[in-house]
């Protein structure tokens, strides 16, 4: 029997115990272990069968069994005073409020996803969890932030796999009443509604449902309300489940409906309105053409033009891009962007505006499309990529949009990716550094006297977090099984697999191609000599999920399972199906290597194996990512990578050799501590072990703790963020608003003249004087440069030389730049500038000049992507 009507019971706590309520309201939990272990000492048992949801395990709780917890004079006083410290939590200043006054009081982070517990799964992979870790750290830091993102009735789906080790996918639906969720109210009860016009008469109405992350609220809108018609209804049905239309209504409404969520809940509970708006990949970035409707539409300010409302919009505004891969990007057809803003989502903004902004009117760019990203790019006056050498890639991918200008000078700079600690480090780790120098989190300076600690100990510990990992995969892996088919009596091998005394290697992420999980499969006899090695064995514990669309990752997937089926190696090594945040907290910890093989440099940054290094993992991989820059020679191992343009199979088979040449002459003698000086490689000098610890390993690992672990972190990410991108685009925003946006009109008018009057400078002639023919190191150089401005004036513009080495083909390397001052007024909108450079090097010399825009408030001289050179 079905019922006919549903509703949610609420546990009703006795007064004494009343704070377990706020303690599993607030997301907080998921990384406070205090908390946790509450829960857990509480009624282990229920504690497991809630999958370790608070929620869910206080549902479960009779009203008996909560008056005698509420009798429980020692659990009595622990309650109270985890909920005395999360009240302090929440409200005590933190680093953030040691900035004063010179700081935005609140900044709107907008996502597609967020990973912030297994008991809320709206994330698919790496964007979501760093959006998790975003906002996790913040609240430790104190950072005012505001999250918005959308609800998704099923989230990503539930992996499993099919007898023959096909990936199948599920969609459980999610009930949000059952979720750590509150429904936002209007002063009468009614839930507030979020309400965008659609074609054809149509609505897309959405609630909004908040999430609290420890201080930060978490804004998800969700479209499955009786009000919306079927169609609207399914628009937040899944996490990128659908495509074309779907797609463009569910990034409509996290953009622009985001805007109006946040504007709902400043106005119910009187929060500060955002003063930066950070746009976390181009699926947001339609929250910049909202924001310019309200400026265009103002009833209590002079409403603003278009270009005036752009300009102040952008000022606040910060991009951040996560693909080195055009493919990555979210494109539309402009037909389809026309049709649905025809419809009147923003009936002030003009439609051939909204157009232009997501234009790929550069070479190479498809003229029919819409670009996300490139919308994002021309709607933020900051952007950056998430790893320096995805900063590089950036600048090149997108250096269409500045035609003129060398990629280096491209306005995209790099904030590297951080893992929030306390949501990774396992609780055996804390533990452990509380014991033995008090101090829990590898940000504290104590971590460093991890050098101190014995040997022994260490080695001690990365057992303990192996065999836990043992364990929970036999469990997952006989669960696996019984999926797929198997009987009890098949699957006694299960017992046995894998083992708490041999070098453990993880890979785990999301499997797109360029990801090459199947690298290590490229020599199936040398891997399985490698797993079956009679004094150096490996064994691999390996998960991801494909996307649905996507065969060839399927595929992939397909390949690694039937290789881990084979009874020769399956006790050394396993799939594990359902990758997510519950099984990575054991994965990460128990792993004593890192794996990451992607095609360099298609991985934007990758943390995975940031997790790994704060609980003592050494990292193997490319360099790619954040591992390009972090990777020192001790604290892992890089594989080479075929730079000599060979083809794509000759490369895989090239690096694939790479791989198992480390691993079987380095990282495993290393491990089990045989590896001579003269095998021992990048990772420095190394002896055999005569007493079972392996010294030189426990060296690396100590390291990578000690150096490593505060550089991941995602503290010190949002550190990089508040001080590099959000202080000055708070600072450019209240500048642009300030005395009625004044400074935004003066702005958007130098800059509508500028670009009409661009097409008329022209550097006529340059000359230079004070070159002999035989030019010395130190010599001075004067460049003489004849400039037409046309109606422009030379305070509008920076006439520069620029010089360097020169290459045969004229091209300037290690360039220095000089600014040359106005000498001469020639008459007729032309003008002379000058100035002294001096040649400070040997060998082949050039310079050449150039003009650009030159204001106060650009925050770069290839914001607007005008130059004439020379």
């Amino acid at each position: 029997m079905k019922a006919i009507r549903r509703f949610t019971v609420r546990t009703v706590l006795p007064e004494s115990i009343a704070p377990l309520g706020k303690l599993a309201g607030n997301l907080r939990w998921s990384w406070h272990l205090p908390t946790t272990r509450l829960f857990e000492d509480i009624d282990p048992a229920a504690w497991e069968a809630s999958n370790r949801d608070p929620v869910a395990f206080l549902g479960s709780v009779t009203r008996e069994r909560l008056q005698q917890l509420a009798a429980n004079e020692k659990l009595v006083a622990r309650i109270q005073e985890l909920g005395a410290d999360l009240d302090s939590y929440l409200t005590e200043p933190r680093w953030y409020q040691s900035l004063g006054a010179d700081a935005p009081r609140s900044i709107a982070y907008f996502s597609p996803e967020y990973g912030i517990s297994a008991v809320l799964p709206q994330y698919s992979g790496g964007l979501g969890i760093l959006a998790g870790d975003h906002l996790k750290a913040a609240s430790d830091l104190g950072v005012p932030l505001v999250g918005v993102g959308l609800l998704y009735q099923a989230g990503y789906f539930m992996q499993s796999l099919s007898r023959d080790a096909w990936q199948q996918e599920t969609y459980p639906v999610l009930d949000p009443d059952g979720l750590p969720l509150t429904l936002l109210r209007e002063e009468d009860g009614t839930p507030a509604r979020v309400v965008l016009p659609l074609p054809n008469g149509r609505q897309l109405i959405a609630h909004i449902w908040r999430a609290d992350v420890g201080r930060v609220p978490l804004l998800l809108l969700d479209s499955n309300l009786p009000g919306n018609d079927e169609a609207a209804r399914t628009v937040t049905d899944r996490l990128y489940g659908g495509g074309g239309d779907q797609r463009l209504q569910q990034e409509l409404l996290l953009g622009m409906g985001g805007v109006k969520a946040l504007r709902i809940f400043q106005r119910l509970t009187g929060a500060p309105a955002p003063e930066v708006f950070h746009t976390n990949e181009g699926h947001a970035g339609f929250l910049g053409i909202e924001r310019i409707r309200e400026l265009m539409d103002s009833a209590s300010e002079a409403p603003m033009s278009w270009e005036e409302a752009l300009t102040a919009g952008r000022a606040s505004t910060v991009f951040t891009t996560h693909t080195p891969v055009p493919a990555g990007i979210d494109r539309f057809e402009r037909a389809q962007i026309e049709h649905f803003f025809n419809a009147g989502l923003a009936p002030s903004v003009p439609t051939d505006k909204v157009l232009a902004l997501g234009a790929e009117n550069y070479e190479g760019g498809d003229p029919a499309k819409f670009n996300m990203a490139v919308m994002g790019l021309r709607l933020a006056q900051r952007a950056n990529g998430v790893s320096k050498l995805h900063g590089e890639v950036s600048r090149g991918m997108f250096s269409g949009l500045w035609p003129g200008f060398d990629t280096r000078e491209v306005p995209i700079t790099s904030v590297t990716n951080g893992v929030h600690v306390p949501s990774w480090v396992d609780p055996l780790i804390a533990d452990f550094a509380r014991e033995n120098f008090g101090a829990e989190s590898v940000l504290d300076q104590r971590w460093a006297r991890v050098y101190d600690v014995a040997d022994e100990k260490i080695w001690a510990l990365r057992r303990s977090m192996r065999s836990n990992l043992v364990d929970d995969v036999r469990a997952r892996l006989r669960s696996s099984w019984k999926k797929r088919g198997a009987a009890d009596a098949e699957l006694a091998w299960t017992d046995t697999v894998l083992d708490p005394d041999v070098l453990t290697i993880g890979f785990a992420r999301r499997v797109p191609t360029y990801k090459r999980l199947t690298l290590m499969l490229r020599d199936p006899a040398r891997l399985k000599a490698l797993l079956l090695h009679p004094e150096h064995p490996i064994q691999l514990v390996v998960a991801g999920k494909s996307h649905p669309a996507d065969e060839q990752g399927k595929r992939m997937i397909q390949d690694m399972v039937r290789f881990t089926d084979d009874p020769e190696v399956r006790h050394r090594i396993v799939f594990l199906p359902n990758y997510d945040i519950a099984m990575a907290r054991i994965l990460f910890p128990g792993c004593d290597v890192w794996l990451n093989n992607p095609l360099r440099p298609l991985e934007a940054c990758g943390t995975s194996g940031m997790k790994a290094a704060i609980n003592g993992g050494l990292n193997l991989s490319v360099l790619d990512g954040w591992w390009d820059e972090m990777y020192d020679g001790d604290n892992g191992w890089s594989i080479p990578t075929a730079n000599n343009g060979a083809s794509a199979d000759e490369r895989d088979d090239i690096e694939a050799a790479a791989l198992y040449d480390l691993l079987e002459n380095q990282v495993a003698p290393r491990f089990y501590g045989s590896v001579t000086a003269a095998a021992a490689g990048s990772a420095g000098p190394s002896e055999p072990s005569h007493d079972g610890i392996p010294h030189q390993w426990i060296a690396m690992i100590k390291h990578t703790m000690a150096t490593l672990g505060p550089a991941v972190s995602a503290e010190r990410m949002l550190q990089d963020y508040v001080g590099h991108l959000y202080q000055p685009a708070w600072r450019a925003g209240r500048d642009a608003t300030e005395d009625r946006y004044a400074l935004a009109r003066r702005t958007a008018a130098w800059r509508t003249r500028i670009q009409g009057g661009w097409p008329a400078v022209q550097v006529e002639h340059v000359d230079s004087l004070g070159v002999s023919e035989d030019p010395q190191i130190g010599d001075a150089l004067t460049v003489n440069a004849y400039v037409a401005l046309g109606n422009l004036d030379p305070s509008d513009v920076a006439v520069e030389v620029a010089y360097g080495r020169a290459a045969g083909d004229d091209e300037l390397s290690d360039v220095t730049l000089a600014e040359l001052r106005v000498a001469e007024n020639l008459g007729s909108g032309r003008y002379l500038f000058t100035g002294d450079t001096r040649i400070e090097h040997s060998g082949s010399f050039g310079y050449t000049v150039r003009v650009l825009p030159r204001h106060a408030t650009l925050a770069s001289s290839a914001e607007l992507g005008l130059v004439v050179n020379a």
